[in-house]
């Protein structure tokens, strides 16, 4: 995937059920910015799911285009519960999506790891570097091998150090972000811009062309919707404006007119 210099990338947890067209919104955005990278989070069943419902027919179907676009790289969903999870659960997680290539014919490029801890211990430290490690020297992810790690929020350093290529330091509602005691805290993120990743939801649909613009100055990794519940399971209608803001940096007028239509 080709990159750019200082180009934010769309991170989208896609917890979507591929039924049919389900998925359009987000094939229509990858069709028209083809220049744009798409980071995607595939999550099946909370984790890559199991037989007898795995393979599953719908999924297959849809990923099997998905994986297709140049411009596309697909991530495993994988939960560490905190790093309470039982480290040989997230292993053979790992592992299943690394041999996704060889059941479905689907190669993804790394693993999204979910609920990270932000704070240090050296036990969060071993289990974090043992997982990341395991993705790492995996053959099924290619050359990618890509990890994210989501803790939500800022990180101790050490914890930033564990190996990820990148982590979630910003997951939170729009209001709350814009809060002085959010800001002194994210202020303490130790990462840079190129390993930063904010994803925001209940965002005013007016508020977002302003937000994306801050946030592509501070973060490579980014997704930003309107909606206030269920921010994962569907598209918003502040989407295409999003992609094309994402796209293009400010606003042209096509972008300003569907904004407008949303309002």
């Amino acid at each position: 995937m080709e990159q750019h210099s200082q180009q934010s990338e769309i991170l989208l947890p896609l917890y979507i059920f591929p039924d049919q067209g389900k998925w359009d919104p987000l094939y229509a955005a990858i069709e028209a910015h083809s220049s744009l990278p798409f980071t995607i989070i595939i999550n099946p069943n909370s984790g890559p799911g199991s037989p007898p419902w795995w393979p599953n027919a719908d999924y297959v179907r849809e990923l099997t285009r998905l994986v297709t676009y140049p411009n596309v790289r697909l991530l495993g969903y994988v939960a560490t519960g905190y790093c309470k999870r039982s480290i040989n659960d997230v292993f053979a997680d790992v592992d299943a999506y690394a041999n996704w290539e060889s059941t479905i014919g689907v190669r993804l490029a790394g693993v999204f790891f979910d609920e990270t801890p932000n704070l240090w211990s050296e036990e969060v430290g071993e289990y974090l570097s043992k997982i990341t490690e395991r993705v790492k020297k995996s053959q099924g992810f290619g050359e990618a091998r890509m990890v994210i790690h989501n803790p939500g929020t800022s990180v101790d350093s050490r914890v930033a150090n564990t190996g990820p290529d990148a982590i979630v330091v910003v997951e939170e509602s729009y209001a709350r972000f814009r809060t002085e005691e959010y800001q002194r805290w994210l202020a303490t993120n130790p990462c840079d811009r190129e390993k930063s990743s904010y994803i925001l939801h209940s965002v005013p649909r007016k508020e977002i062309e302003g937000l994306v613009m801050e946030m592509k100055q501070q973060a490579k990794f980014l997704f930003v919707t309107d909606l206030t519940s269920g921010f994962y399971a569907r598209f918003g209608e502040s989407w295409d404006v999003f992609v094309a803001l994402m796209a293009g940096g400010d606003m042209g007028r096509g972008v300003k007119e569907a904004a407008q239509d949303r309002i």
